[in-house]
């Protein structure tokens, strides 16, 4: 048996809901974890204080499937299958996304990638091969790819990496590994450790409501 791989174009996609304000905004783009859609990653950046002057953009993955028990169509980032075509594959949609967005509508950095448990790790890898600056990433849940080098991870300036106490997925020996990576690549990390589990938590909205205000006064 012979086995080939063979590149097609392929069709994704992604949600925008524009900022309450005129004029160009900032971009704050989402990325779901396994098993979850698009939608259900901007809901979470709605929830974050003060997101309403930033620009949403969720960006589903590529690899859409049922979900057993309810029928819903959800997503994945990728598998172990193929795993290094299927970065490059996302890589190059992101940026396609984001190059989309900025065509159509007015932007203005400063620019932020959000993900949550699986989508933390394509959160990353968009920020360290941006050709845009980008200014922050938000993690939740999920851990700093292992492929992603000092070098890489210096090209993101900052990080809020979110951990639940009671979290099974993201164990606290992986959290505290990812944040000291991130702080010796240079990295202005802020680890955020709250009781609860794999989840979205209030902790979490909160200390991203005050990334954003940082960021975009």
């Amino acid at each position: 048996m012979i086995e080939r791989s063979i590149a097609v174009e392929t069709h994704g996609r992604y949600l925008v809901e524009p900022p309450a304000g005129d004029g160009p905004a900032p971009l704050l783009v989402g990325f779901h974890g396994y098993s979850e859609s698009a939608d259900v990653q901007i809901d979470r950046l709605r929830r974050i204080p003060g997101s309403a002057r930033w620009r949403l953009v969720s960006i589903q993955g590529l690899h859409r499937f049922y979900q057993r028990r309810s029928d819903e169509v959800v997503a994945s980032w990728m598998t172990r299958q193929q795993r290094e075509l299927a970065i490059a594959d996302n890589l190059l949609y992101v940026a396609a996304v984001i190059d989309d967005v900025a065509r159509e509508w007015p932007t203005t950095q400063p620019l932020v990638l959000a993900g949550f448990s699986q989508g933390v790790a394509m959160a990353f890898r968009a920020a360290a091969s941006s050709a845009r600056p980008v200014s922050a990433v938000i993690a939740v849940g999920g851990d700093v790819p292992p492929e992603l080098d000092s070098a890489a991870l210096k090209r993101i300036p900052s990080a809020l990496v979110c951990h639940g106490a009671g979290d099974p997925v993201y164990a606290p020996a992986t959290f505290e590994n990812d944040v000291r990576r991130l702080r010796e690549a240079g990295v202005n990390v802020r680890p955020i450790e709250f009781d609860g589990g794999h989840e979205w938590a209030a902790a979490v909205i909160d200390a991203a409501s005050r990334l954003l205000e940082e960021l975009h006064p």
